[in-house]
Order: structure tokens, then sequence, then C-alpha cells
């Protein structure tokens, strides 16, 4: 028997046979064959080894190791001789020996029990034969593999990762899933279990009470009749099982309970299916119909102007009128007309909105001075917006307002949407005299019978050389935006030989050309990309000498005769935009103009923060009470509260209002 201290040491080569507590020691099991050049195992005996060792713990092991459960790759040697024989001294005591394996990581020296000195443990610096045939058959594996992987083809790598996905398909993570802390009705587990539990009763309490009906089982449907009542007055406005009326509980027993009797007597699998397919086709034909309803009543608050709004145009007409500033009305003709100048057009018939947006950037410009306001209106409107500005004008800059009707050469004959306006067709679209009712089935697209599409003050920006032949640039406004910075950069932007500056408003795919055109109609197909980026009117700088050059205006005409029929887009300012200036418009910096706070709520508030330009294009305008509230106090801190007027009319209520 040989005994053998080793401290510290590896024992991974160890057998499986060996019978020790240690994990280590009983991994990777023998096959190994009996160790060779060993003159004490004459005659192929085995010989037992005792090991004792230290593990990482720390802690003193002893272990039982046969010499056959060795690999080939462990050789006795003896550290004297260069042979690895074994030597025996003049005594017959055994020399210090080593116990070497062939793995990189030990080369290891012992010495028994019976040998003279202190139990010796060392890596060996030389390297056996074995240990160089074993990494040159590494080496060789290694490099069969990687010349594998150079001749795998891209077609088989693609079979690869398809297989891949195919076994990822087919793995169940159904119960996984189940448990999900991610998902949402666990985010507040079973609150609302009740409340479904009794809504789930009230359905086939219905779908049960009107087979009973059916059937002449008048004292089962009164029954069932009487708990949905009472379940309904239990659940109220609840959204959560917190909210649900006191004795909801009870309500559920007496409901199941009803439920059962209704089920052993009248419980037929096929009936019941039939009645409630014809229940879940009553409530789609009753959200359809609530769909139209609501869309028909908010296209109708949309275009409703508040009555306080109202007030405030007619007060200020009365004022105008009676004090005659007509007659006292003086305007800087050399300002108005000098291309050197900041100018804004703005077309606008309300007068709050125009105010709000002549605030804001005056209140934002480093040199108001240097800054003209041009304000077109209609007929009803014009008398009131001169005297607000007459008596509310910022200070320093110079705003000029003017009547659209005063405009002689925008006539039907020379433009193409008074032409079509003034048709039977039209008129039947908008105004539909026999039709019974807006909301019925053939009626659709309600927002494009909004009055804003019948006004010339819509479509008055096709004509901007027309109206300001003087200028070489200006910056057309919409009377729903609201100017955070100073506007001065976008005067020194390089258009690159564009007409239209703008924000282009696609992402991903949405608002490009194919969901403001008709691409089925092959003069949209065969002209324009239906991928195209489309851009929003709201800000946009334009470059009227280069619009002159190239004629956009009859352009616009042109594409807007041949929409007599509407059958290239609906009606509206944007589709004949995008037409217009396709090819023409030159990109702007998105954070100088941001859309959406008048019809999304979860836009991101810092890119809000940040614009140059917010615009509250949709339906939920600021001073309407559709309006999102978190998006109102941007535009509010620019109304006058102050203001008289406004406080006669009571705006400052309303408008102010979080």
């Amino acid at each position: 028997m040989l005994f053998i201290s080793v401290v510290g040491a590896d024992t991974s080569e160890a057998g499986s046979h060996i019978k020790s507590d240690t994990p280590a020691l009983q991994s990777n099991s023998g096959g190994y064959r009996h160790l060779s050049g060993c003159e004490k195992c004459g005659d192929g005996k085995d010989i037992d080894i005792i090991v004792t060792y230290t593990d990482v713990s720390g802690d003193i092991r002893i272990a039982n190791i046969k010499s056959k459960d060795l690999s080939p790759s462990w050789v006795w040697e003896d550290p004297n001789n260069k042979n690895h024989d074994w030597i025996n001294d003049s005594q017959g005591r055994e020399k210090p020996f080593h116990v070497t394996d062939g793995s990189e990581e030990s080369n290891r020296t012992f010495t028994d029990e019976h040998s003279e000195g202190a139990v010796q443990y060392k890596r060996d610096t030389q390297v056996s034969p074995v240990k160089i045939q074993r990494r040159k058959m590494r080496q060789k594996r290694r490099e069969e593999r990687t010349a594998e992987l150079i001749r795998q083809n891209p077609q088989t790598e693609n079979q690869m990762q398809e297989a891949a996905i195919e076994r990822a398909k087919q793995f169940n993570n159904t119960v996984r899933g189940k448990y999900s802390i991610w998902r949402r009705e666990y985010s507040n587990r079973h609150s609302d279990s009740i409340l479904k539990l009794m809504r789930d009763q009230i359905i086939m309490a219905k779908a049960y009470g009107s087979i009973a009906r059916s059937k002449n089982e008048n004292y089962l449907y009164n029954s069932l009749k009487k708990h949905i009542r009472e379940s309904q007055r239990a659940i109220g406005e609840a959204n959560s099982d917190v909210e649900l009326q006191p004795g909801a509980f009870e309500r559920v027993k007496e409901m199941g309970n009803a439920l059962s009797m209704a089920k052993d007597k009248l419980y037929d699998c096929a009936l019941v299916a039939r009645k409630l397919r014809a229940m879940l086709q009553t409530t789609e034909e009753s959200i359809t119909a609530l769909k139209k309803q609501s869309a028909f009543l908010i296209q109708l608050a949309a275009k409703t102007l508040p009555k306080s709004i109202h007030c405030l145009s007619l007060q200020l007409t009365t004022d105008y009128l009676l004090q005659d500033r007509g007659s006292r009305e003086v305007l800087d003709a050399d300002k108005i007309e000098d291309p050197a100048l900041h100018h804004y057009a703005i077309f606008s018939d309300n007068v709050l909105a125009t105010s709000v947006v002549v605030n804001s950037t005056t209140q934002h410009a480093q040199e108001p001075e240097k800054h003209v306001f041009h304000i077109v209106t209609d007929r009803l409107n014009v008398a009131a917006m001169k005297m607000w500005f007459l008596v509310n004008a910022p200070a320093d800059v110079t705003i000029e307002v003017k009547n659209i009707d005063d405009f002689k050469w925008l006539n039907s004959s020379y433009c193409s949407v008074l032409r079509q306006l003034e048709s039977a067709r039209i008129k039947e679209y908008y105004f539909k005299a026999n039709h019974p009712s807006t909301l019925s089935a053939g009626d659709e697209n309600l927002k494009y019978r909004n009055p804003k599409y019948l006004s010339m003050l819509n479509h008055l920006r096709f004509y901007l050389p027309e109206v300001y032949p003087k200028l070489d640039k200006i910056l057309f406004l919409d009377d729903d935006i609201v100017v955070q910075k100073d506007l001065t950069p976008l005067w020194s932007i390089d258009l690159q030989g564009m007409v239209n500056g703008a924000v282009e408003t696609c992402k991903e795919s949405f608002h490009r050309f194919d969901k403001y055109l008709n691409f089925s109609n092959p003069l949209i197909s065969q002209n324009f990309d239906p991928n195209a980026c489309g851009w929003a009117f709201g800000m946009n700088m334009f470059d009227l000498k280069e619009w002159k050059k190239r004629n956009m205006t009859g352009v616009y005409h042109r594409w807007q005769d041949m929409n007599e029929e509407r059958t290239l887009w609906k009606l509206g300012s944007l589709p004949p935009g995008l037409i217009t200036f396709y090819n023409l418009t030159y990109p702007l910096e998105r954070s100088w103009h941001v859309l959406g706070l008048g019809y999304d709520p979860a836009l991101n508030q810092t890119e809000i923060e940040n614009a140059a330009v917010i615009h509250y294009n949709g339906n939920y305008k600021p001073w309407l009470d559709l309006a999102i509230t978190k998006y109102k106090v941007y535009w509010s801190k620019f109304v006058m509260s102050d203001n008289p007027y406004l406080q006669h009319c009571n705006i400052n209520e309303w408008t102010l209002q979080p």
C-alpha cells in the first residue's frame, strides 16, 4: 500500500471508484488502464493509494485510489533520474518520486510515507510526451472545426438560424407566461375578480332569462331579472372590487344560486351558444352606433366656438364701430413691405387664438421691432381683430390686419377652390339637404364637413406671393400654435433651392403620402411615391422668390382642377400642399415644430418643452372644453387674463382652468 500526502492538490483525474466524501475526487470516472513502468506494481498487481489532501475550505480529507483507476497520462517519475525510472538506494528505501498527469494544470511530486524527509508536492516544469501528444490532438481538433466553419456557406448558416427559430416557436411557455409579473392583469392581482365575476353572471343571466321567457318559464325569468337589477345596483360605477356597494358578495352568491337553477332547468349547449352569439352581435351593433355618434359630437364640438369667444368678437366689433377706430389707424408702410424684416402670415377668424400666437412670438423675440405680423381674417371678424390689436398691440412690433374680401383678384374665375365651392355637388356634399341625418349609414368622413374646409382662409396660403408681392420670405403660422423660442434663426436657414421649409411628420409607416392621397387613381400613382414622407402645415418658411420662379400657384390650380370630383383626395389644404410642394420641401429639425397637442395625450413632455413651436392640431383645441388638460397650460399662459374684454366675456374663467 502506498501513502501519498497532497496539499492543495487538484485530484480531478481520480476515478469514480474512489471511496471519498469529496465530489472532486469522485468526478471523471475511470475507464483508465493500469500504470506502466512501475516496478512496485510487478506482475500487473493493483496497488492501493491513500491520499490525504486539503480541500478548498481548508479541511483535511482522505481518499482511497486504485492505481488501475488512474489515466495513462499519469507516470511514475524519479526527480533524480532523467529517464523517470524507479531508483532504490543501498538501504532499499525508495527515493522521492513524481506522479505526473498529462493535464495542462498539474505535474505533481509525491513521496511515500517511508521516505525520508518531508512530504513533497510541487509543479513540474518538464512536459511529458503524453502531454505533448494531447496538446497536438486538441490543436488538430480546433483546426478541423475552424476549417469546417470557414467552408460553411451562408445558405447553411441561414438554415441553422431558421431551425433555431422553429425550435424557439415550439417552446411551450404557456405555464410560465400565466404567472408573469409583467402582464397588466397581474400588476394588481385580483383587484377586480369579484367585479368581473358579477359582470359575467349578468351576461349569463340575460342569456338564460331570454331562454326562460321564450319557454314561458315566467317564475325563473322574473327571478333572473330581479337578480340582474340587484347586481347592477351593487356594481354601480365601480371599476374595482373596493368600489363595489356593500353586500356585493352576497349578490354574487344569490346570483350563483339562481344561475344554477336556470342551468339545471334550461341548459342546452346549442341554444345557449346561439343566444350568446346574438347578444354579441347586438352589442357590436350598439358599439358601432355609439362610435358614430361620438365622432359626430366631437366634430360638432370642435367646429362650434364657445359663447365666450363670440362675446369677445361682438364686443370688440361694437367698440371699433362706436369709437370710429377705422379712421385713426396708422400703419408703417415701409416696415410692412420691407423684405429685410421678419414677416409672419396668420390667416384666422379667431381673435383670441391669434392674440396668443402674436403674444407668444413677441415675448420670445430678441428684437421685436424687426418682426411684422400680417393677419388676414373674414369680414365678420375684421373689425374685432383690428380693435384687439389697436388696444392690445405688443410693444415695438408691427401688425397689419386685412379683410380677405378686399382681395378682388381672389374670385371664382381665378381660384379653383372658389369655383368648386360654388358648385351644386359641393353644396350637396356639405349640407346634405336630401339626407335625414348626418349619422346615416352612407355618411362618412365627418371631419371633412368642418366649416374650415369651406373657408378661403384655409386655402389662402397657396396665394402668398399674390398677397405679399414685395416680400422674399415669409413664415406661415396657424392660429392653433404657441411659440416658445425666438424664431429669428429660421430666416437664416438655407432652403437649398426648395420653396417650403417644414418639419416632416412621418414616423415609420405613419403620415406618408398614401395616408392622404388616393393611390388607386393613376394620376396619383404615376406621379408620386406612396412612401414619401409627409410634413405639416402650421409653421412653414416659404421662399416667395423661388415660389414665383416655379409658379407654384399654377401647379396648385392644375391639381385642384383635376380633383373637382374629389377622386384624388378629400377636401382640405394638406393633400394639395403635399402635391404642390412635392420634392420642393426642405426638412427642418423636429425641435422647431412639435405636433399632436390637439389629439395625442401621450406626447413626450421633454419634446414639448424643448420645441420652438407647439401645435394643437386636431379637434381638442386649447380654447375648447375638449382640450387635453395637461397641454392647456402652455397656451393659457399667453392669454391676457386681466384684459377688460376677456373679463367682460368671462373668458378667463374657462380658458385658464387646468
